[in-house]
């Protein structure tokens, strides 16, 4: 069983494509929470995964949260994590393991996807140019293989990317990343066509159209699929993501 998190679509693509090979089944952790389902059923000899991108070099709250409320029936005989980011990691296996253990599971592998940035709402912050972009898929699809013969074997590894500073961006960055974040600054401009496309990306069901016109409704993660997904390019973050590109995954 896969429990996955995604909102330009990297790590949908990675956990998608684990599963497929793997024959797995696939949870969308956001639908689970929203329907309230956090029991599960796992055979003895079955596998568990974990696919998120790292916001602010830690797991994402709503996958942090979901952890807390899952109850597994059985106990797995290998749990792995894959997660996605522009860079690094931080201390992303580290803070992911203990909160597994919290329930009694134990982390036996950790894999680190380097995938086109996504997060554009802050200064200096914004997508890679296209041949970076396509560099990082590249290489990704070529790691997938062997990432998906290790989950195979049940092999105990490890390639998280920490970086520098790890423990300071993941405990003190991180930490009050969801303090600071909130969805107050998004807003549509005249070029909104009232498609509802951010409607229908939003993982969160966050977004409603209210005249013709995208609102937000506070349960935000800033996964920016709204930004990413609008075909005019309406959608912009206060004034942090003028003159920047989009980025959403799509698989060719």
């Amino acid at each position: 069983m896969i429990f996955y998190y995604s909102g330009c679509g990297n790590s949908r693509f990675i956990a998608e494509s684990i599963a497929n090979a793997l024959n797995d089944k696939i949870v969308f952790i956001p639908e689970a929470q929203r329907t309230g389902t956090f029991e599960y059923d796992i055979a003895d000899d079955e596998t568990l995964g974990f696919v998120y991108p790292i916001y602010s070099w830690r797991p994402p709250h709503l996958v942090e949260e979901f952890v807390k409320q899952l109850k597994i029936n059985s106990k797995p005989s290998y749990v792995w994590t894959a997660v996605t980011c522009g860079d690094n990691v931080g201390e992303t296996e580290n803070i992911f393991r203990k909160e597994l253990k919290d329930k009694g599971l134990s982390l036996n592998a950790a894999f680190c996807f380097k995938m086109p940035n996504t997060y554009v709402n802050m200064i200096g912050m914004t997508v890679d140019k296209p041949a970076v972009a396509a560099e990082k898929i590249a290489k990704a699809k070529e790691k997938l293989p062997k990432v998906i013969e290790l989950i195979k074997a049940k092999t105990t590894y490890s390639d998280m990317i920490k970086g520098g500073l790890s423990r300071f961006k993941s405990n003190v960055i991180g930490s009050g990343f969801y303090k600071w974040a909130s969805d107050k600054p998004f807003f549509a401009n005249d070029d909104c066509i009232s498609c509802g496309k951010c409607v229908k990306v939003c993982p969160m069901q966050n977004i409603t159209l209210e005249n013709g016109r995208p609102q937000w409704h506070g349960n935000c993660n800033t996964c920016d699929a709204c930004y990413h997904y609008c075909p005019k390019h309406a959608i912009q973050y206060g004034n942090k993501t003028r003159n920047k590109g989009q980025y959403h995954f799509q698989q060719s």
